[in-house]
């Protein structure tokens, strides 16, 4: 898709402050970070959201990246939370799947 910031992202046409990349997943830190550790972990394949991406097999790409990066981080054992935003209503503001990687603090609930 030609005018998502993902995509282009992946594609290398717009800067971000990559983490890893592995695979057909990247992760890269997020601009507006909600935690000490908050990363964002991106298909590189366009996938609008979560519907469009079952069956596809990226979902377990996406969680093992993000369990991998917590191990990394040194949030395996303290806990983290892992975040997918569906929809306009469930706080998805780029239409292309991402999983938030929060952790580094203790995280309340509700979260907003």
């Amino acid at each position: 898709m030609n005018d998502c910031i993902f995509c282009k992202i992946a594609s290398g046409e717009m800067e971000a402050k990559l983490v890893k990349k592995e695979g057909n997943c990247l992760a890269i830190e997020d601009i507006n970070p909600q935690a000490p550790v908050h990363l964002l972990i991106i298909p590189a394949e366009h996938i609008q959201d979560m519907s469009e991406a079952v069956g596809k097999g990226v979902l377990e790409e996406v969680f093992a990246m993000a369990v991998l990066l917590a191990e990394e981080k040194g949030l395996a054992e303290r806990g983290y939370r892992l975040v997918i935003n569906c929809g306009e209503e469930g706080g998805q503001t780029v239409p292309h799947l991402h999983l938030h990687l929060l952790g580094g603090r203790p995280l309340t609930w509700p979260p907003g």
